[in-house]
């Protein structure tokens, strides 16, 4: 083993070790069907939002423990049968964050989760980033999502948060 690959293994598992020795804590929302873990205690808030087909509750649960990042689950729940078309609603999701942080999109990914299709998202905006993996359930939009700054773009913490998310009491064949 040359000496780069030693380097390179000895920082990775400082930087793993580092990662799991935080104090991640498990955020499970029944009545919003989610479980997420976060760094710290993280807040909750319902917005009305409005939409093409009216107003709708955006209830989000968010943390910004760590400097420079924020994480956030977003959950909306839209009328009865209107989203029919998920590619539409998925682009639409897509175009509207884009827009939203007037940003460059870095990747869009078709995913698949529990069986609902999603996508997951990197937007590149003036002094930051954001991930986004979006996902259909039925009539809601789930959104797990990092902004960060720019100098925290590929923090390890932010796969950790993503990679975290789960839809419970729902699963789809």
């Amino acid at each position: 083993m040359n000496f780069n690959t030693r380097i390179s293994l000895i920082v990775l598992l400082f930087v793993s070790l580092s990662i799991s020795a935080q104090n991640w804590t498990t955020h499970r929302n029944t009545d919003l069907a989610f479980r997420a873990e976060f760094l710290g205690e993280p807040k909750s808030s319902v917005q009305k939002v409005p939409t093409d087909i009216g107003d709708i509750d955006m209830h989000m649960t968010s943390d910004d423990t760590v400097e420079g990042i924020y994480m956030s689950i977003i959950r909306s729940d839209y009328p009865e049968g209107t989203m029919t078309n998920t590619k539409t609603a998925l682009d639409g999701a897509v175009n509207g964050a884009t827009t939203n942080v007037k940003g460059t999109l870095v990747f869009d990914k078709e995913d698949r989760f529990n069986g609902f299709p999603g996508r997951k998202i990197k937007i590149k905006a003036q002094g930051m980033f954001l991930y986004m993996n979006v996902y259909l359930v039925d009539d809601s939009m789930y959104v797990a999502q990092v902004v960060c700054v720019d100098d925290k773009d590929n923090d390890p913490l932010i796969d950790k948060f993503l990679n975290s998310f789960d839809i419970i009491r729902v699963k789809k064949d």
